[in-house]
């Protein structure tokens, strides 16, 4: 007699291949993002940042934390709480923006704070992802993301131009402007 195979839920499997794909993608994080590219993507943003009172993070992850993975959240959920824990939210004009890269999805989120979104409609977020995603396709992390912060420091300059302000610190800016690469 033979004993039947158990069979692997649909579920299970796609669990597990996600899992592996995304601790794959973690290793992968300084191939595609190498420290003198970080490097120039901060000097970006410090040059943005002097034109607009916003701020601007990114942040990238090669793939999910396990407790994300194993409840099927996606790069949106991880993109908000990431949003919070780099305190983007906590900006003096509430017009901080974070450009969330999550590789092993192949995945893109730009979150801006209530101060941003009231001026700004969803589909401006959606064309800048998809001009991200083209370059991405093609291997060029870095020309995705200078187009990205090009065109999130134009929004932020047309609706929150520096004229003057001032934050608490006299060079007004509020968050470090170099981008992380969360573990």
């Amino acid at each position: 007699m033979v004993s039947p195979t158990p069979n692997t839920p649909p579920s299970a499997l796609r669990g597990l291949m996600r899992l592996l794909r995304h601790r794959w993608a973690d290793g992968a994080l300084h191939q595609t993002l190498p420290p003198d590219m970080l490097q120039r993507l901060a000097q970006r943003i410090t040059a943005s940042e002097q034109r607009h009172t916003g701020q601007i993070r990114i942040c990238v992850e090669g793939g999910l934390p396990l407790s994300y993975i194993w409840r099927g959240a996606g790069a949106r959920e991880r993109a908000i709480t990431q949003f919070g824990k780099l305190r983007v939210w906590d900006t003096e004009g509430n017009n901080g923006v974070l450009i969330y890269l999550l590789l092993a999805d192949h995945a893109i989120e730009i979150v801006a704070d209530r101060g941003l979104t009231q001026h700004v409609a969803p589909q401006t977020w959606r064309t800048t992802v998809a001009t991200m995603t083209e370059a991405f396709r093609a291997g060029h992390y870095e020309d995705g993301l200078t187009q990205a912060l090009a065109e999130v420091s134009a929004l932020l300059v047309a609706h929150f131009p520096r004229d003057g302000f001032q934050t608490m610190d006299d060079s007004g800016n509020e968050l470090p402007n170099d981008p992380v690469i969360a573990p």
